[in-house]
This record gives C-alpha cells, sequence and structure tokens, in this order.
C-alpha cells in the first residue's frame, strides 16, 4: 500500500512539475518513457532507503533535515519525500531538536546555540561574520562541530543549510521574526521571551549549552574560562571584578549552562517572571530575579564572567591575548553593527598576524566601537 501510494503521489508531483503539451503525438510519448524511467527508480530507491534508515536511523534522518526548501525540482520532491518515511508526515520539533542537539554534542553532552532571523542571515551579514571568527580564531575551529543554529524562519532557515552543518527550525504560530527587530519593541521582546522558553526545553532534554549571539565574535575556546562550580555563569555590560557579585550587570547574549534541576526550575522561573514584569526585556527582567530569595532556595550557583575575557563594546576586553569572545553590544542598528564587526574582524587578523614580541606590545588593541559609538540606545 505503502509504494503504491508513493506511486501514485510521486507521479502528481513529476507531473505538476512538467508544461503541458498536447500538439504531438511524439511528445506524449517522450513523457510516458520519462515516467516510466522515475517511476521505475522511484521503485528501485524506496525499499533500499527504508532498510537504510533501519540500520543507521539517525545518520539518515540528520540528511533529511539538511533538505534545502527553496528548492522544489522534481530530485528535491523525491527527497522530501523520502526523508519523511515515504508517509507525508515529518517528526515533531521536539524529536528533531533531540536528534540535531545528540549528534552536535561534546563527550559531555555540552552544545553551542545561536539563533538566527532573516535579517541576520543575508550573504556577508551577521551570520557569516559570526562564523568567520570561529574560522580564524585561536582554537576554536574545532566548536563549529557542536554549533546549533536555531532559524528563527524559512529563510534563515534555508541559508544555515548552505552555510553550515547543523540547523534547527524552530516555529513560533502567528509571529513572524524575520525583520531586524528593533530593541524593545513588541516583537523583539516576544523573540527573546521565546528564546528562553526554547532555552529551558534544551537544559529538560539533558543538554549543558552555550548560547551565544550571533553578534559575538569567538576568538578563543571558552572553555578554561569558565567556572568548574557554577550552574549558570553569563557574560556582563559591565564586570565589577567579582564573579559571585550579583551587582554585576549581566548580558542574556552569552552564557554557560549546566543542565540540572536547579537551571530547569531557574528557567521555568526566568520565564514565568516576565508576566511580572510586563514591558521589559529578559536581561532587565534577569537583572530582577537574581535578587530573589527563589535562586537561593533552588541552590542556583550564579557565576558572572569577566569582561577581560568576555568583552563587548560596553565594557572592551582590552588584552588581545586573554579575550575569548566579544561581543556587539551597546550598538543599535544592524549596519553600525556591521560595520564595527568587520573592524574587529580586521583588528584580531593583524594581531594574530604579530611576532610573539609585538604581540605583548601596548599598541595591539582594538579600534572600536566606532559607528557603535555614535548610539547612546545601548543594549
Amino acid at each position: 500500500m505503502k509504494r503504491a501510494a508513493f506511486r501514485s503521489s510521486f507521479r502528481r508531483q513529476i507531473l505538476s512539475t512538467m508544461p503541458e503539451n498536447h500538439e504531438t503525438v511524439s511528445d506524449s510519448g517522450n513523457l510516458r518513457r520519462i515516467l516510466t524511467i522515475l517511476l521505475f527508480l522511484a521503485a528501485v530507491a524506496f525499499p533500499c532507503v527504508v532498510l537504510y534508515r533501519v540500520a543507521h536511523p539517525i545518520d539518515y534522518l540528520s540528511r533529511a533535515d539538511s533538505i534545502s526548501s527553496e528548492s522544489r525540482d522534481p530530485l528535491s520532491v523525491i527527497a522530501d519525500f523520502l526523508a519523511m518515511g515515504g508517509d507525508g508526515e515529518s517528526d515533531s520539533e521536539d524529536v528533531r531538536l533531540k536528534r540535531i542537539l545528540k549528534e552536535a554534542a561534546m563527550e559531555d553532552g555540552t552544545v553551542i546555540l545561536t539563533t538566527l532571523n532573516e535579517a541576520w542571515a543575508a550573504t556577508d551579514s551577521i551570520i557569516d561574520l559570526f562564523l568567520e571568527s570561529f574560522r580564524i580564531g585561536y582554537h576554536t575551529r574545532r566548536l563549529l562541530n557542536h554549533l546549533v543554529v536555531v532559524t528563527l524562519d524559512p529563510k534563515a532557515y534555508a541559508r544555515c543549510l548552505s552555510i553550515h552543518s547543523y540547523c534547527f527550525a524552530l516555529t513560533t504560530k502567528g509571529v513572524d521574526f524575520s525583520g531586524e527587530k528593533y530593541f524593545m519593541t513588541p516583537d523583539y521582546l516576544t523573540m527573546m521571551w521565546r528564546r528562553i522558553d526554547f532555552l529551558r526545553s534544551v537544559l529538560e532534554m539533558g543538554f549543558n549549552f552555550i548560547f551565544t549571539d550571533a553578534d559575538i565574535m569567538w576568538f578563543r575556546d571558552p572553555f578554561p574560562r569558565f567556572y568548574a562550580d557554577a550552574d549558570f555563569q553569563i557574560a556582563c555590560d559591565h564586570f565589577s571584578g567579582d564573579p559571585a557579585s550579583r551587582q554585576n550587570r549581566p548580558n542574556g547574549g552569552f552564557n554557560y549552562v549546566k543542565s540540572n534541576n536547579q537551571t530547569i526550575q531557574f528557567y521555568k522561573f526566568w520565564y514565568e517572571s516576565r508576566e511580572a514584569h510586563p514591558g521589559l526585556h529578559d536581561q532587565d527582567v534577569l537583572n530582577v530575579i537574581k535578587f530573589d530569595p527563589f535562586i537561593s532556595e533552588i541552590g542556583l550557583e550564579i557565576k558572572f564572567l569577566d569582561t577581560a575575557f568576555f568583552g563587548g563594546l560596553c565594557e572592551p576586553s582590552r588584552d588581545l591575548n586573554k579575550v575569548c569572545t566579544m561581543h556587539a553590544n551597546c550598538c543599535y542598528g544592524l549596519d553600525s553593527k556591521l560595520h564595527d564587526l568587520r573592524i574587529m574582524l580586521e583588528d584580531w587578523r593583524r594581531f594574530m598576524s604579530l611576532s610573539p614580541s609585538l604581540k605583548l606590545s601596548p599598541l595591539s588593541s582594538w579600534r572600536v566601537p566606532q559607528n557603535c559609538s555614535l548610539s547612546s540606545f545601548h543594549h
């Protein structure tokens, strides 16, 4: 039955992609010969695919996620259909997510996550600079093997599939996340809170994660700079000098979180707290709830990351011999971010080309912020 249904569906798809032509008997015969050949190939391929899926379920299914939605030629129709197992139904979002996380995870179950929408996914835009930083950073290229790009709209998903191995399409009914989301607009707030809820689900699946905004450049492996005794550690717009002080001003664009009961409860509390603080984004709400007694009650260990290693345009990491990441925070507008991020990458390339003695020179410093410094609108 499945094979018969497959043939019927396949035939309809092929016919829909071919132009109608009733002018000559010869054209009709050619069409029948083409259909016969294609149906024969599909009939041969289908049982092979089924057997392969039985033997290699995870490997095969991962390939199904790499099919671009932009291509609708007949071969892509076949690939899409076979990837769904021939029954026309895809896996649930949770199943797809867990599969991708499992493939991308490090041995200890840690993944690196970033989110992407159409505005940041355009060619030569934020996502290209983000991936380039991993390639030119010190011991960071290998970390791309553990990066999952969580896309928020179809065009971002299609672009991700063309440039990266692990892409996950996160859907939100009734919301369009494709355009540039200006700070504190309703769509921006919805997108930020959707992110918090999504990260909670990752923790519940048992995965640790580093979440990183895509406007953060990765120049060194950050793991040696993390605190071993912390459940939740986060970068700062301003660092007080004490990693345990709640007076630090955290930035939600970069954090390292271990999956355990404490962090799961914390992310639930964080998400639910949006209702008590309407109109605030996740970072401002975090600045409120970090003092809440609930944090101590659940035993959550929080540490704030030093801007000497995890800097940004708000408070740059001054020593290029120490910097792990640099964030285009305190910057309003995509064009300003792109301008300063490109200069940041140029500065890093210049630094890496220096001799060991010159790398220790005070002359090795950032030329940013530039355009970003023109804005008083910080985030």
